[in-house]
């Protein structure tokens, strides 16, 4: 009879058990719905360790840093930076605190809660490029979950929220220009688990109503909803960690649509009032029709994503992101159809592989991919208005050198340098046409 004693030997070629201390990055932009999770999570594990940042004096070059567990408090202290902003805070204390409190006290799992501001994105961009004493941060830690907590309350009015950080003197460096709605819609779309914290104002079938426009949002992600004056802490913390959710190799929301990811759900069946449209085209938008619509088409949309191709610059695969009022669109690089062949092999592995099970024998990997949601929208409306700003059959038989002659509203928005050859996954910049 086989022994279940934990001291039985494991089975010959069985893997070695991880040992490295769990972290779990725990991001939202209202603290102190993210910082009830946290509490809850200390309540269940006391041994959890707790890293928290107040960046409320960054651009004094000051980061206050704290340090707790379930008993309380056990660093509580101020590091002075040599340049004020949030990357240099990820570089310079956050991951070699993370490095140190998993040597000096490598049995107890980790739980670092961003700041409001911080989108996770950064954070595991920084995990994977940056080294602590000349290894990756990943030989001491697993990354177990990116989970963001969202309050019912609040949601609805950050998604339409047109402020921006700076106006809300809440930016996270003097460069900082992006706005309340973008860091929302990031900290949603970039986590493995979301968590909806608490009741909508408007009642049960408001915050139903939140839950399935979290689900539109992010389909790949897995949702918690807490709500009620009790909450289960031990129910939660296995809702939330050791789930082994987190893969790293999966991109961020620009380059997703290019490397073959879902990018978004298409459910224009209302659900609670929330519709998903999908729109996806094998022919170029004419640049000046489509810059005609592009207000109507996001009217009344909560947030719109994805990539286009313009006519009128064959070359450049243009990122599109809609979020609080505003439209940015940006370059993601060539096509890869632009490039020549012996470049390809910078690009990476996925898109390669995406781009050649749905390669087009004239067009190549080119293409329209967007999604809408929002709340009450006309998705057929929404598809008739897009498709008119294709090109027609006429105007496609006219070849690439006529479209590139066209009158572009975009002209310059997006400009392709050299470099950009050996690295075509850019981020965007938030061009907004006029």
């Amino acid at each position: 009879m086989m022994s279940t004693s934990p001291l039985a030997p494991a089975e010959p070629g069985a893997p070695a058990a991880d040992t490295r201390p769990s972290l779990t990055v725990l991001s939202g932009f209202w603290p102190s719905a993210t910082y009830a999770v946290a509490r809850t999570l200390l309540a269940a594990d006391p041994a959890l360790l707790l890293i928290r940042h107040d960046l409320s004096d960054l651009a004094a070059g000051t980061v206050h840093r704290i340090v707790r567990d379930g008993a309380g408090v056990l660093e509580d202290e101020r590091i002075t930076l040599a340049h004020g902003c949030v990357s240099c805070t990820l570089r310079e204390d956050v991951l070699p605190t993370l490095a140190r409190l998993a040597r000096t006290q490598p049995h107890r799992d980790l739980l670092l809660m961003l700041p409001e501001v911080v989108e996770p994105e950064a954070v595991a961009a920084v995990c994977a490029h940056c080294l602590i004493d000349g290894a990756p941060i990943t030989d001491l830690i697993r990354v177990d979950s990116y989970v963001t907590v969202v309050d019912a309350e609040h949601l609805l009015d950050g998604l339409a929220s047109t402020d921006d950080l700076k106006s809300l003197g809440i930016a996270a460096a003097e460069n900082d220009d992006r706005a309340l709605a973008d860091v929302v819609v990031r900290q949603i779309e970039y986590a493995d688990t979301i968590v909806l914290w608490g009741e909508s104002r408007e009642g049960a079938y408001d915050t139903s109503r939140l839950s399935v426009l979290l689900e539109r949002m992010a389909p790949w992600a897995t949702q918690v909803r807490v709500h009620g004056d009790l909450v289960d802490a031990g129910t939660l913390t296995g809702q939330l960690r050791h789930t082994h959710r987190h893969r790293p190799e999966t991109p961020g929301i620009f380059a997703r649509g290019l490397q073959g990811y879902t990018l978004g759900a298409h459910e224009p069946e209302s659900d609670c009032g929330v519709v998903s449209a999908v729109f996806r085209a094998r022919r170029p938008f004419h640049p000046q029709r489509l810059h005609d619509v592009l207000e109507e088409v996001n009217a009344e949309i909560v947030r719109s994503r994805g990539h286009v191709w313009l006519a009128s610059q064959p070359d450049t695969a243009i990122a599109w992101e809609f979020a609080g009022g505003g439209l940015a669109m940006g370059s993601l690089g060539h096509w890869l159809v632009s490039l020549p062949e012996d470049r390809w092999e910078y690009v990476e592995d996925q898109r390669r592989l995406a781009a050649a099970l749905d390669w087009d024998p004239y067009y190549g990997d080119r293409h329209q991919h967007l999604v809408f949601i929002g709340l009450d929208i006309d998705s057929v409306d929404l598809h008739r208005t897009l498709a008119g700003c294709l090109l027609t059959d006429a105007e496609l038989a006219d070849g690439e050198e006529t479209w590139r002659t066209y009158h572009d509203p975009f002209a310059g928005c997006f400009p392709l340098g050299a470099e950009e050859l050996e690295d075509t996954a850019t981020d965007t910049e938030g061009v907004r046409p006029a």
